[in-house]
C-alpha cells in the first residue's frame, strides 16, 4: 500500500531527490524534459559539420543518440541533472606563471570525478526509482548525453561564451551528471545567459580557440591538444600552450561569477600537494610505471605516459629553464616518435643553436620515424 501511495507523490520524490543530492555532496538538483534542448541538436550539427571536433569521431559516429536524450532511450520522461562544486582553493591561473611548474587542469589534480559522482548517482537513483516505481539510467560524461544544454535547460545554470556552464552559486566549476527517468516530473524553469557584453573569457584563450562567442573550435583548444589529440601538437599552437601539460582552465578561470563561487568541500576533488604545481624536472624523470604511480586514480592517467610526455617536453621547451635540457636529451632515444618528436622541439628552444645542430648531426642518420626526422629537419637552427 505504501509504494502505490508514493507512485503519486512526485512531491515527496522531489524532497527524497533533493535530500539525497545535498547529503551525498552535490551542490545543485534540477529537473528537465526530455525534449527541452532542441535547439542543441541543431548547434551539435553545425558543430560537427564545421570540423570543430577535430579527431572526436566519436562525437560524430553518437550524434543521432546525442542530438536528444529520446534517440538514447525512447522510454525517458524526465532529466534530473545535479551538479558538484569543484572550485579550487587558489587562483587557478597562478601556475601557469611559473615556467618551473607543469599546470594541470583544477579537475585533474586528485581523483577521477567519474568515480566519484558515478556511485553516488547510482545510490540517489536507486532510492528514487524504489519511492517512484521509475526505470531510470544514470550518466556521467562517458554517455552521449548533452549535459551542459540539459543543466541549463533544468536551471542550474547557462551555457556562457566559452560553452561551458555558468552558474550563479557556483561559477564555472561543476561537474555535471544525470538520471534518466520513465516518470513525468515537475520540470525547473531554464537559467537566462547573464554574460553581458563580457567577453573574457574569449579575450583570454592563448590559441584563439572561439571564432565567435557561443563557439568553440576544439581544435584549436588547449584542453583538446593535451588530452584528445593523439598525435603530434601542431607547431603553431606549441608556445602558447606555455606550461599546460593537462587541460586549460583560462576561460574557467577568467569568469567573473567565480567570484561568487566557493572552493569545494569535497576532499578527493581537493588539489593533490604533488598536483597543484608539479616540477618539470620531475614530470620529465618519469618512466611509464612511474607516471602509472604518480596518477593512480586521477583523469591524467588515462593518456598514458608517451601523450603526457609529450606536453611536459613541450612545457620544457617553453620554460626558458636551460637545466632542463639534460633531461630532454635523455628522451631522443625514448621509444616512442611521438616523445622523441617533442623532445627535438624542446632541445631546439633550450640550447643554443650550435648546440642544437651538433645534436641533430649525431641523432639524425639514426632516426627511423620520418614525423621526427621531419622535426629535426624543421629545427636545424632556424627558430633562432
Amino acid at each position: 500500500m505504501a509504494r502505490k501511495t508514493s507512485l503519486h507523490d512526485p512531491v515527496m520524490w522531489r524532497r527524497q531527490l533533493q535530500e539525497d543530492a545535498t547529503r551525498l555532496g552535490f551542490s545543485a538538483m534540477a529537473i528537465t524534459r526530455h525534449d527541452a534542448i532542441p535547439v542543441a541538436a541543431e548547434r551539435l550539427a553545425e558543430f560537427i559539420s564545421a570540423g570543430h571536433h577535430g579527431t572526436m569521431t566519436w562525437m560524430a559516429d553518437t550524434i543521432e543518440r546525442r542530438s536528444k536524450p529520446g534517440n538514447l532511450w525512447p522510454d525517458v520522461r524526465s532529466i534530473i541533472v545535479l551538479a558538484m562544486n569543484y572550485g579550487p582553493h587558489s587562483d587557478p591561473l597562478a601556475v601557469v606563471g611559473k615556467p618551473k611548474c607543469g599546470a594541470i587542469s583544477v579537475y585533474a589534480r586528485n581523483r577521477d570525478y567519474h568515480d566519484i559522482i558515478k556511485g553516488r548517482l547510482k545510490e540517489i537513483a536507486q532510492r528514487f526509482a524504489a519511492a517512484s516505481g521509475a526505470e531510470v539510467k544514470v550518466f556521467v560524461d562517458t554517455a552521449p548525453v548533452m549535459e551542459k544544454p540539459l543543466a541549463a535547460a533544468a536551471g542550474i545554470g547557462w551555457q556562457g561564451k566559452h560553452t561551458n556552464l555558468v552558474s550563479r552559486k557556483d561559477g564555472s566549476w561543476l561537474f555535471l551528471g544525470s538520471i534518466f527517468s520513465t516518470v513525468d516530473l515537475p520540470a525547473d524553469e531554464p537559467e537566462t545567459d547573464h554574460c553581458g557584453t563580457c567577453r573574457a573569457c574569449l579575450d583570454i584563450c592563448p590559441t584563439d580557440a572561439f571564432p565567435a562567442p557561443y563557439r568553440l573550435d576544439a581544435r584549436r583548444c588547449i584542453s583538446y591538444l593535451t588530452i584528445e589529440h593523439k598525435t603530434a601538437i601542431p607547431v603553431e599552437f606549441r608556445v602558447a600552450m606555455g606550461n599546460r601539460i593537462f587541460g586549460c582552465d583560462d576561460c574557467l578561470a577568467i569568469c567573473p561569477w567565480n567570484k561568487f563561487a566557493a572552493s569545494s568541500k569535497e576532499a578527493k576533488l581537493q588539489a593533490r600537494p604533488d598536483l597543484d604545481e608539479p616540477d618539470l624536472a620531475m614530470l620529465l624523470g618519469l618512466d611509464d610505471t612511474a607516471f602509472r604511480a604518480l596518477f593512480s586514480g586521477s583523469p591524467v592517467k588515462r593518456i598514458g605516459r608517451n601523450r603526457f610526455m609529450r606536453n611536459v617536453l613541450i612545457a620544457a621547451g617553453n620554460s626558458a629553464q636551460s637545466g632542463l635540457a639534460g633531461l630532454c636529451t635523455a628522451h631522443l632515444s625514448d621509444p616512442d616518435p611521438l616523445v622523441r618528436g617533442a623532445a627535438v622541439w624542446a632541445l631546439a628552444h633550450l640550447l643554443p643553436a650550435t648546440d642544437f645542430d651538433a645534436l641533430r648531426n649525431a641523432n639524425l642518420a639514426g632516426e627511423k620515424d620520418n614525423t621526427v626526422r621531419q622535426e629535426w629537419d624543421a629545427l636545424k637552427g632556424d627558430w633562432q
